[in-house]
C-alpha cells in the first residue's frame, strides 16, 4: 500500500463543509438524493464514451447502496466511468470554482429551502457530511489498466487524504461512516424509502442491500417521457417534475408528446408554479434536459426554446441528433431549429388552454411570468401575435387596479369609430389612471390600458399593432389621426409664441391642447421619440439616448391659463415656469428647482 498524502480544502470547500454540517441539518436526507445522482452522472458519462469510442470495455451499468447495519455505514458504488487522482482532486478536494461561491451567496437561512438548493449548483457531494463521522471516495477511472484506484478520505474538517488501494472493477464506492447522530440511515427500510422518494427517476437500475437482504431493483425500468400519456399518472408527473428540478412544488403544468415522422423526439416540459431564483439572470443556465436516443447528452440544452420561455424545465429525447453533438453543432443546426419552433408553438398553446380553461390559474401564472413573457414579441416575430394574445393588463374599463384584461377583450369594447388601441406607461398604476394625457379620451369614453412595467414601453413599440389595430401611445403628438389642431384666436397664437420663446430648447413647440378638460398643461413626446421607461432601458444597455424636447400643451380653457393672461414681465416669465413644473410633476419628473415650486404653489394658491 502507498504512503498517504495530506491536502487542505480551499478556503470556500471548509466554508461550505460548516455549513452542511451545522447548518441544513433538517433535511439531511438530500445525502443520498445527491450521491445517487453523482453516480447517474457518472454512469451516463461512461455510456457516452463508449458511444464515442466502441472499445471501451466495461460493467454492467447500475447503482448499488448497501447498508452495513453492524458498522453503522453505508457504501454507495455505481460502475461508472470512474475517477483519476487528478478527476478526485479536481472534483471534490477544490470545488472552488462557482458552483460553491453561488450557492453560499443564495443561502438564505431556511435549511429546508436551502437544502432544495443543493443540486442546483453542483455542491451535492458534500451533503454527506451532514450524517458522516468520516467518508472514504475509492475510484478507477474505465481508462485506467492498472489493478490500483485511488482512494480519497475526510472527516469533513479542513483536510482530506489521497492513497492508491487496489481495486479490479472500474466506478466508484462511497463509503458513509455514520456518525452518532444519525443511525436512522442505518436502516433499509428507511433508505428505500428516500430513494424512492428522491431517485424512482434515474436512468439506470439501483439496487439496495442489507447484512440480511439480497440486492433488490427499486426503480422504474422505462424513463417516463418514453411512456405513453394514457399510462402516466398525474402523481407521476408531478414526481419527476420533482425529482428533475429539485423543486417541493407541484409543477403549473406539462407538455408530453411523442413526435414521428421527418423528425423523431419525445419531450416532456414542465412550468414551474414557481419561478426560479435566477429567473431575471438572462445569463445564468437555462434549458431543458437533452437525451439523444436515451443517452444523457447535457443538462442546459438552451437552443430548443427561446430566451423568453427560460422558465420551462423538461426532458427532450432525440432520435435523429448524432450523439457527439455540441452545443456549437446545437446553434446551427436546422433540424434544433424546426424542434424549438414545434416546441414553442406547444408551450405558448398550452397557456392559451390554461387562459381559457382556468383563468384564475393563468392569472397566478401571469402575476410570476408575465414580464418574461414581455420579452417575446421582440424576440420572436412568427409567435409575436400569440405571445401578445397571452397578456394581461390594467384597464380604464375596470374599477380597480386588476390585471386581468386581453387585448382581445380590449377589442370586444371598442367604440364602432375606433381602429386603435390606447395605451399608458407611468411609474404608478395611480399616475396612469390619473394622467392629464388620458382627460379627452376618457370625455370620449375610449378605453385606455394602463402599463407600469418598465419593459412595456418596448413591448408595445416591438408589438405595433394587434389583429390590425394599431397600438399607440397616448403620450405621443397626434395621437387622434382624424382630430384637427385645435383652432386658436389670433391673442392666444401670440401668447403660445410668448411661451415658446421663453422656454427655448426646454421644448419643441407649444400648442393649445386639444385632449386636456381638466388640467393646466402637459408634455407631448414627438411620435418618435422614446419615453422615460424606454430611455432607461436603453441606457441600461449601454446605447448613447439623446436628449428630446417635448411639445408643451396648454389648455387655454383652464382658470391657470386665464391667470396667466393677467400677468407681464417677471411674473409672467414665473407663472410659465409654474406650468412647465406643473406638467413635469404629471408625468412623474421632478422640477430642476422643487423649493422653487412649492414657493410659488403656496403664492398662487393663497
Amino acid at each position: 500500500m502507498t504512503k498517504t498524502r495530506t491536502r487542505t480544502f480551499k478556503t470556500e470547500t471548509k466554508q461550505l463543509l460548516q455549513l452542511m454540517i451545522h447548518s441544513l441539518y433538517s433535511n439531511k436526507e438530500i445525502f443520498l438524493r445527491e450521491l445517487v445522482s453523482n453516480a447517474s452522472d457518472a454512469l451516463d458519462k461512461l455510456r457516452f464514451k463508449k458511444v464515442e469510442d466502441s472499445s471501451i470495455k466495461s460493467n454492467n451499468p447500475e447503482i448499488s447502496i448497501h447498508i452495513n447495519t453492524e458498522e453503522n455505514k453505508i457504501t454507495i458504488s455505481d460502475s461508472g466511468i470512474g475517477m483519476t487522482e487528478e478527476e478526485i482532486v479536481e472534483n471534490i478536494g477544490t470545488i472552488a470554482r462557482s458552483g460553491t461561491a453561488n450557492f453560499l451567496s443564495n443561502i438564505s437561512g431556511d435549511a429546508k429551502k436551502d437544502s432544495q438548493l443543493i443540486g442546483q449548483f453542483g455542491v451535492g457531494f458534500y451533503s454527506v457530511f451532514m450524517v458522516a463521522s468520516k467518508v472514504q471516495v475509492i475510484s478507477k477511472s474505465v481508462f485506467d489498466n492498472s489493478e490500483n484506484g485511488i482512494m480519497w478520505e475526510s472527516s469533513g474538517d479542513d483536510k482530506y487524504k489521497l492513497q492508491e488501494v487496489n481495486k479490479e472493477a472500474h466506478g466508484t464506492d462511497i463509503i458513509i461512516y455514520l456518525n452518532e447522530d444519525n443511525a436512522e440511515f442505518n436502516n433499509l427500510t428507511r433508505i428505500r424509502f428516500i430513494l424512492e422518494k428522491y431517485s424512482q427517476y434515474i436512468n439506470f437500475p439501483i439496487f439496495i442491500s442489507d447484512n440480511t437482504n439480497d440486492k433488490t431493483r427499486i426503480n422504474e425500468s422505462d424513463a417516463i417521457w418514453l411512456k405513453s400519456k394514457r399510462s402516466v399518472k398525474e402523481d407521476e408527473y408531478k414526481d419527476f417534475y420533482k425529482f428533475l428540478t429539485y423543486d417541493q412544488n407541484d409543477p403549473l403544468l406539462w407538455v408530453h408528446n411523442k413526435v414521428e415522422g421527418k423528425s423523431e423526439y419525445t419531450n416532456l416540459l414542465y412550468i414551474p408554479s414557481k419561478p426560479p431564483f435566477d429567473l431575471w439572470n438572462r445569463e445564468s443556465p437555462r434549458g431543458i434536459k437533452l437525451y439523444i436516443q436515451r443517452v444523457f447528452i447535457m443538462d442546459d440544452a438552451s437552443h430548443f426554446l427561446p430566451l423568453y420561455l427560460r422558465f420551462v424545465r423538461g426532458v427532450l429525447d432525440s432520435s435523429d441528433l448524432p450523439l457527439n453533438v455540441s452545443r456549437e453543432i446545437l446553434q446551427d443546426d436546422p433540424y434544433v431549429e424546426g424542434i424549438k419552433k414545434a416546441l414553442t408553438k406547444r408551450v405558448l398553446d398550452e397557456l392559451a388552454k390554461l387562459k381559457s380553461k382556468d383563468f384564475a390559474a393563468y392569472e397566478s401564472f401571469w402575476k410570476e411570468y408575465g414580464l418574461v413573457l414581455k420579452e417575446g414579441p421582440a424576440e420572436d416575430f412568427e409567435n409575436k401575435d400569440t405571445i401578445a394574445s397571452l397578456m394581461l393588463f390594467s384597464s380604464t374599463y375596470n374599477p380597480d387596479n386588476a390585471i386581468n384584461q386581453t387585448l382581445d377583450d380590449y377589442i370586444d369594447r371598442m367604440q364602432s369609430d375606433q381602429d386603435k388601441i390606447y395605451y399608458i406607461v407611468a411609474d404608478t398604476y395611480e399616475a396612469a389612471k390619473n394622467s392629464p394625457h388620458l382627460e379627452g379620451l376618457k370625455s370620449k369614453n375610449t378605453e385606455v390600458l394602463l402599463l407600469t412595467d418598465r419593459i412595456d414601453e418596448w413591448l408595445m413599440a416591438s408589438l405595433g399593432s394587434y389583429k390590425d389595430k394599431e397600438i399607440i401611445n397616448v403620450t405621443k403628438d397626434n395621437i387622434l389621426d382624424n382630430e384637427k389642431p385645435k383652432k386658436v384666436s389670433d391673442s392666444d397664437k401670440d401668447t403660445l409664441d410668448k411661451i415658446k420663446s421663453y422656454l427655448g430648447d426646454r421644448v419643441s413647440d407649444v400648442i393649445a391642447s386639444s385632449r386636456l378638460t381638466d388640467s393646466a398643461s402637459c408634455l407631448v413626446l414627438s411620435k418618435n421619440d422614446p419615453g422615460a421607461q424606454l430611455k432607461k432601458i436603453l441606457e441600461a444597455a449601454g446605447q448613447d439616448v439623446q436628449d428630446t424636447s417635448p411639445i408643451f400643451e396648454i389648455n387655454t380653457k383652464h382658470k391657470l391659463y386665464k391667470k396667466l393672461l393677467d400677468l407681464k414681465g417677471k411674473q409672467f416669465n414665473a407663472f410659465i415656469d409654474f406650468l412647465y413644473d406643473y406638467a413635469v410633476i404629471a408625468e412623474g419628473g421632478s422640477p430642476k428647482d422643487p423649493a422653487k415650486y412649492l414657493r410659488q404653489l403656496d403664492k398662487y394658491l393663497s
